[in-house]
């Protein structure tokens, strides 16, 4: 167990009385997700790490690059000095998230303790544009985001503006900018850049948003970010019954030459969407395993199983709340969960979780034009074409994407065909790609108005 961190005690739960703040949740567990995105190398992954102290970089492959490539995560404590004459920026302070709920000031002369105020979870999206789906995964689980502009370079670049179009889609309402880089830079070359940022923002979502001058690698106004996060990103209202959680990352724990006796179930990661998990509940994940008949009619068998424990970060949890990231430890064959393989899955308790379908039909709403495409002066982006019959599309369902084929096309309603098969609900939110040039262009997004379930075998 990590020292100095409030206990939570799985007896005592009364979730009627739980809130995103609530001393024994916040002590432990992150209860907002905050998303960082913006154009490669504009250093989304170094504002983590000066935020949190967590380098998100964690595959060879990425280290090696110097790119992130999968959803990197980290978690954060923001905490304030109850000192009421303790300067502004200066008292706000973020440590990671297995660091003690408070501590003096180090402030000369100030008698006041920096107390926990808010427990953030990062989700750090790649800035590539070939990992456009990638990013589209993570977009689905944040609830504000700091879009990120490096001042040594023109804006806006092409993924900078593709990202804000996708945040715009998942309905973000709270975005922060940051004008990284900052020391890079003249101070005229920085009050020109930050004239053209406000032109670029204008009209979109982000439309409002402060802009704050930033260095992450010297770590210069990071306490300003965090008195932004506290003071104008608000707590999302939660909704604490039926728990359902998003699968964003899987993996399979065991070392191999493991015994069999020593082999642990599989580990779903992702973020809880609403309501409470508890460790020992039962729990049902679909789609589950899929398969296909003879006359190649496809079925899926939901995995039942249960929680045997749940973790954020270094801290492990009783209970887990909605917000953050979580790492739910399952009975499930470790081979199901192996390099990701769950992500798109939705886990919750058993029987509460919506149908699963493998045909759908949206209405849709398609760009004036393409974005993130590099284009030469002042020519506009391509126009994006409609949609046509039988084309191949890429679809974003909550955490999923995958492949899909347009079955039939009228006015702004589609009917479409998925690759494989997912469970959600009538109502949720799509984002659409087409393949552009051999990269997959966002080009659109749409809502579900219904859908074929398909069978579940008990």
């Amino acid at each position: 167990m990590a020292d100095n961190l409030a206990v939570q005690d799985i007896e005592k739960l009364d979730v009627s009385k739980l809130t995103p703040l609530t001393p024994e949740v916040i002590s432990r567990q992150a209860t907002i997700n905050i998303g960082t995105i913006g154009h490669v190398a504009h250093g989304k992954t170094t504002v983590v790490k000066a935020i949190s102290g967590v380098h998100t970089i964690r595959h060879k492959n990425e280290l090696v690059r110097n790119i992130t490539i999968k959803l990197g995560y980290a978690n954060a404590k923001i905490y304030r000095c109850d000192n009421q004459l303790c300067p502004k920026p200066g008292c706000y302070r973020s440590k990671g998230s297995a660091h003690p709920d408070d501590f003096p000031c180090d402030r000369p002369g100030c008698s006041g303790r920096f107390r926990v105020q808010r427990h953030v979870s990062f989700v750090d999206c790649p800035g590539h544009d070939i990992l456009m789906a990638t990013m589209l995964n993570g977009a689905a689980v944040m609830d504000a985001a700091l879009l990120l502009i490096a001042g040594n370079e023109a804006c806006p670049q092409p993924q900078t503006s593709e990202h804000l179009a996708a945040v715009e889609i998942m309905r973000l309402r709270h975005l922060l900018i940051l004008q990284n880089k900052i020391d890079l830079i003249k101070e005229q070359e920085a009050q020109n850049q930050y004239e053209a940022i406000l032109d670029f923002i204008k009209g979109t979502v982000a439309d409002g948003s402060p802009v704050v001058p930033i260095s992450a690698q010297l770590g210069y106004n990071i306490d300003v970010v965090c008195e932004y996060i506290c003071r104008h990103v608000p707590v999302p209202l939660r909704d604490f019954t039926s728990p359902r959680l998003i699968v964003i990352r899987s993996f399979d724990v065991n070392k191999p030459g493991s015994e069999v006796d020593d082999l642990k179930g599989g580990v779903a990661g992702g973020s809880v969407l609403r309501g409470v998990l508890r460790v020992g509940q039962e729990i049902e994940v679909r789609p589950g395993i899929i398969s296909k008949g003879a006359e190649g009619r496809m079925t899926c068998r939901p995995i039942l199983s249960r929680i045997v424990s749940l973790y954020t970060e270094r801290n492990d949890l009783q209970f887990a709340v909605p917000g953050g990231l979580i790492g739910v430890g399952t009975m499930v064959d470790p081979t199901l969960c192996r390099a990701d393989r769950m992500i798109g899955m939705v886990l919750g308790a058993v029987g509460t979780l919506p149908s699963i379908y493998i045909e759908l039909e949206i209405s849709f709403f398609l760009l004036r034009r393409l974005l993130g495409v590099r284009t030469e002066g002042d020519k506009k982006g391509a126009k994006v074409q409609k949609l046509a019959k039988a084309e191949l599309l890429m679809v974003n369902i909550g955490s999923l994407s995958t492949g899909c084929r347009v079955i039939a096309v009228k006015n702004d309603l589609a009917r479409i065909a998925l690759n494989q098969p997912v469970c959600t609900e009538i109502g949720e939110k799509i984002a659409l790609s087409r393949r552009v040039d051999k990269h997959w262009r966002l080009i659109g997004w749409g809502q579900i108005r219904k859908g074929s379930p398909i069978k579940v075998v008990e």
